[in-house]
C-alpha cells in the first residue's frame, strides 16, 4: 500500500508512543502504523476536510476507528502533544513545514522527547536551518529514490546546547557519507547550483556566480580542511599585510586554538555578537577589516571580543590600511560598482598615490555629467545604505569624481588640487562640510560602515575560488553600528 517514500517514513516511526501523521491525505501511513503492530495509537490531522473524509475512509476500511483519531487541524494548532513520541510532517514544502514547526514550542518540557520525521518537497535547505534555530538537531537524514523521484527524509530532536547552520551545511545536508543514494542526490543537487552560477555569470554577477560555484563543490564533495596558515599567506599575497601603515596592526592577531579549518566567517568588525555568531556556527577563524587588536591593552576585560575569541578557540585575522589600498580591495570594489552604474572615460586615476602600485581611492570622469542629488541616489543603491549626507549639491552638475573608503574627509583638499567636482567617502566632519559648501563641491557621506562593508563578498569571492570547499559565511551580526531614528 505504501510508497518507498511512506515505506521510510514508517521504518522511521520509534513506535514508543502516539505517532502524529500531520497533512494525512489517505491515511496510508496511519493504517500502516497500526496494522503492522508499531504504533497502538495514531493521530492523523489535515487543514481540509477533504482529505480527511479520504483518511475516514480507510480507517473504516481497515477497521481501525479506534485506534486512528482523525483532527482537522492546520498544522498542529488541535494536536494534543501529551503523550505523543513522533511527529510526521511529509509531502509539504520546507519552508511550510518549518512553519508548523515553529508554531509550536519545541523547547517546552512536554515536547522535549517528540522524534520529529520531516520530508520535505521543496528547499529542504530552508528548513534544516530552521530546525537548529528551534533548537531542533538532525539526527539522521536519508534519500530515498522511487522511481524517477528523490525524495529527502530527515528526523530531528530536541538539542540542548544551540548550534546554527551554515548555508553550505544546510545545502550538503546530514547524510551518510557511504550513502550511495545520497550521493547521487547532493550530485544533482550540485548541478542544479552549477546552473544557479552560469546563469549568474551570464547576468554579470561574478561574485555570487562564483559563491554558487563552490556551493556546487562542498554539496557534492563535502566541507573540506585548509591550513590556516595557507590562508594566511594567500591573504598575503593579495593584500600585503607590509604595505599597511605604520600606525595599524593588520595580520593574523588572533591565533586559534586548531592548525586547520574548514569555517570561516567575514565580517567588517569583530565584535562580541560577531564572535558569538561564529561561535555558534562552530567557525574556527574569523577575518575582518578593522583589527580586533589596535590599541595596547593593560586589561583583557571579559566583554573584550580578543576575551570571548581567546575563551572559544576562534582565530582572528585583521585587513586594514593594506586592504585599503591593494587594487582588488575595498575601493577596488567601489571602482568596479561605479562602473557598472556609470560611462567612465579613459582609465580611472590613481587619489592619493603611495607607491607600489598602491594607492588610497581612485578618481573618475564620467562620459556625461550627473547632478548631486541623482549621484547621491546612486550610492544609497551602491553601498545599500538608508541615506547619503550631501553638501548643497542637489543640481550641481558633476564630471569628475574622486572616491576613499572609510574615513576621508580630510582628503577634500586633495580632491579640489586634482580638480574633481565631487568626493565620496563617509565619516565627515563639520569642518569638511563647511569647506565643501564654500569650495562649490559636491561632498557625499555614505558612512564608514556601508563604504567599507561591500568588500565582504569580494573577499569571499576571492577565498572560494582558491579554497572551494572551504565553508566561508559572511557574518549576518556584520550590520551598521548605528541605527537612525
Amino acid at each position: 500500500m505504501l510508497d518507498k517514500r511512506l515505506e521510510k517514513i514508517a521504518a522511521l516511526v520509534s513506535g514508543e508512543g502516539v505517532a502524529v501523521d500531520v497533512g494525512t491525505d489517505h491515511a496510508y501511513l496511519a493504517a500502516e502504523l497500526i496494522n503492522s503492530g508499531k504504533c497502538s495509537r495514531v493521530i492523523a490531522s489535515d487543514v481540509k476536510e477533504g482529505p480527511l473524509e479520504s483518511a475516514r475512509n480507510t480507517v473504516e476500511r481497515f477497521g481501525i476507528q479506534d485506534k486512528v483519531e482523525l483532527i482537522l487541524s492546520d498544522g498542529l494548532e488541535n494536536v494534543p502533544l501529551d503523550g505523543v513520541s513522533d511527529v510526521v510532517i511529509a509531502g509539504m514544502g520546507g519552508e511550510t513545514i518549518a512553519e508548523i514547526i515553529g508554531a509550536v514550542d519545541t523547547r517546552a518540557q512536554e515536547n522535549i522527547d517528540i522524534r520529529w520525521i520531516l520530508q520535505p518537497m521543496t528547499k529542504p535547505e530552508v528548513l534544516r536551518r530552521k530546525l537548529y534555530e528551534y533548537d531542533l538537531a538532525i539526527t539522521d537524514e536519508y534519500a530515498v529514490e522511487d522511481g524517477d523521484k528523490m525524495y529527502v527524509i530527515m528526523t530531528a530532536e530536541y538539542c540542548p546546547f544551540p548550534r546554527r547552520l551554515t548555508e553550505a551545511e544546510a545545502l550538503c545536508g546530514e547524510f551518510d557519507e557511504n550513502d550511495e543514494t545520497a550521493s547521487r542526490y547532493r550530485a544533482r543537487e550540485a548541478q542544479r547550483l552549477e546552473r544557479v552560477a552560469e546563469n549568474l555569470g551570464k547576468a554579470g554577477r561574478e561574485c555570487e556566480a562564483q559563491h554558487f560555484r563552490a556551493l556546487a563543490k562542498k554539496t557534492e564533495k563535502g566541507i573540506g580542511f585548509e591550513k590556516i596558515s595557507d590562508i594566511v599567506d594567500f591573504l598575503d599575497g593579495l593584500y600585503p599585510f607590509a604595505a599597511q601603515e605604520k600606525w595599524d596592526n593588520s595580520g593574523y592577531l588572533v591565533e586559534s586554538s586548531e592548525q586547520e579549518c574548514c569555517k570561516l566567517l567575514l565580517s567588517l568588525d569583530i565584535t562580541n555578537e560577531a564572535v558569538a555568531e561564529a561561535d555558534i556556527k562552530c567557525a574556527e577563524l574569523m577575518i575582518s577589516h578593522h583589527p580586533v587588536i589596535f590599541e595596547p591593552r593593560k586589561r583583557l576585560m571579559r566583554d573584550d571580543p580578543v576575551y570571548t575569541l581567546i575563551e572559544s578557540g576562534i582565530g582572528a585575522v585583521c585587513l586594514h590600511t593594506n586592504l585599503d589600498i591593494a587594487a582588488g580591495g575595498i575601493n577596488g570594489v567601489i571602482l568596479g560598482k561605479l562602473r557598472e552604474k556609470l560611462g567612465i572615460e579613459g582609465e580611472p586615476q590613481p587619489f592619493e598615490e603611495l607607491g607600489g602600485g598602491n594607492s588610497l581611492g581612485w578618481i573618475i570622469e564620467l562620459r556625461e555629467r550627473i547632478t548631486g542629488r541623482a549621484l547621491a541616489e546612486l550610492c544609497k543603491e551602491i553601498f545599500g545604505c538608508e541615506r547619503v549626507r550631501t553638501s548643497h549639491c542637489a543640481d550641481m552638475e558633476i564630471r569628475r569624481i574622486a572616491f576613499c573608503s572609510g574615513s576621508g574627509g580630510s582628503m577634500l583638499e586633495l580632491a579640489a588640487e586634482k580638480g574633481c567636482d565631487a568626493l565620496i567617502t563617509g565619516d565627515v566632519k563639520h569642518d569638511v562640510w563647511i569647506d565643501a559648501n564654500n569650495r562649490g563641491m559636491a561632498l557625499l557621506d555614505c558612512g564608514h560602515f556601508h563604504t567599507e562593508n561591500l568588500v565582504l563578498w569580494e573577499l569571499r569571492r576571492v577565498l572560494e575560488e582558491r579554497f572551494p570547499q572551504l565553508d566561508i559565511e559572511i557574518a549576518e551580526s556584520s550590520v551598521d553600528p548605528c541605527e537612525y531614528v
